[in-house]
């Protein structure tokens, strides 16, 4: 399949990602290595115009907020937002104060806001019990996020974060999906920290002695512009598992592995002036581009695990830890 312009989920129109990075060596034993990167599945306003989006836990030591009520409602009115376990507080105090900022209505005259916060462990880098992530981290990354190519690798969310035991973290690509004289835009955002270096399958490398850390995670974001059910976008989250396993991880344990998507084709109002909402035209679920999209999903979540672990470098951590650049043959 063909890829997008920037080849990155902000190939699906007007989705925004912006980063924070927060890096800073303290002493000989703690070091700040870590971020947040905030998607915006549109630029208007979230909590107004809602987007249609689900989730699928493909095993849920995650310690993520709000994906309740996405399963349940099947929308997103807030920018999705990625961090550290244990910023997940702060990200979400942080975003709830953009967002009534933005919506003096909230918790006034109308209903209360679901906020939607990834998280992975990076305390082998990352000195998290200092959670030195801020309110304001996560206000700037909103702010800063950008319908433009971004940074990816260690940056944001991904400062901290390991991939097959090397440096990983943010990772993008996207697929174009061209059929019956339509054309749809699917891009993926990973946030990367999962895997041993032998289950490693697209190369081959050593680490020796293995790096000592907790089992991992990965949060997968999948963005499209195809007019597509809440029902069928967790179809569409589903098939990301196939692209991560194609990477060769087998979902360790103690491993986070969250995967959620939206569709930008339409928007739906928090304010109705009718009990009966307007029908939406879907893509058929027994069409050939359904098919198609599934494609495209495991596709570009395969190659955002690559690009993380290609636009990563070498980062020193806390206790001098030290995690490598992928070095592909």
């Amino acid at each position: 399949m063909n890829k997008g312009q920037w080849n990155m989920i902000t190939d699906v129109a007007d989705v925004h990602v912006g980063h924070v990075t927060l890096y800073e060596k303290l002493d000989a034993e703690d070091t700040i290595c870590t971020g947040v990167t905030a998607i915006l599945p549109h630029g208007g306003n979230l909590f107004e115009q809602k987007i249609p989006a689900a989730s699928f836990v493909l095993n849920g030591f995650g310690k993520s907020v709000g994906l309740v009520q996405v399963e349940e409602l099947g929308l997103i009115e807030s920018p999705l937002m990625l961090t550290n376990t244990f910023s997940v507080a702060a990200v979400l105090d942080g975003t709830l104060d953009y967002m009534l900022q933005q919506n003096p209505s909230i918790g006034d005259s109308t209903s209360s806001l679901n906020i939607v916060v990834g998280e992975c462990n990076d305390s082998f880098l990352n000195s998290m019990r200092l959670r030195a992530v801020k309110p304001e981290h996560a206000i700037s990354a909103i702010r800063n996020a950008k319908h433009a190519p971004f940074g990816q690798g260690a940056i944001g969310a991904g400062k901290g974060m390991i991939c097959y035991e090397r440096k990983g973290g943010i990772g993008s690509s996207s697929r174009i999906v061209k059929r019956d004289g339509e054309s749809f835009t699917v891009g993926v955002l990973a946030l990367t920290n999962f895997g041993n270096a032998g289950e490693c399958r697209f190369t081959s490398w050593q680490q020796n002695p293995p790096i000592e850390k907790p089992d991992g995670s990965v949060i997968v974001v999948i963005a499209t512009d195809a007019p597509l059910s809440d029902r069928q976008l967790k179809r569409l989250a589903k098939r990301a598992a196939i692209g991560l396993g194609r990477t060769g991880t087998h979902i360790h344990n103690g491993s986070g592995d969250i995967m959620i998507a939206f569709s930008t084709a339409y928007t739906i109002p928090h304010q109705f002036s009718s009990s009966i909402g307007e029908a939406v035209a879907f893509v058929r679920d027994d069409s050939k581009i359904m098919n198609d999209l599934f494609q495209a999903a495991i596709e570009a979540t395969e190659e955002s695990v690559y690009q993380s672990l290609l636009h990563a470098e070498t980062t020193v951590g806390r206790k001098n830890r030290v995690v490598e650049k992928a070095k592909f043959k």
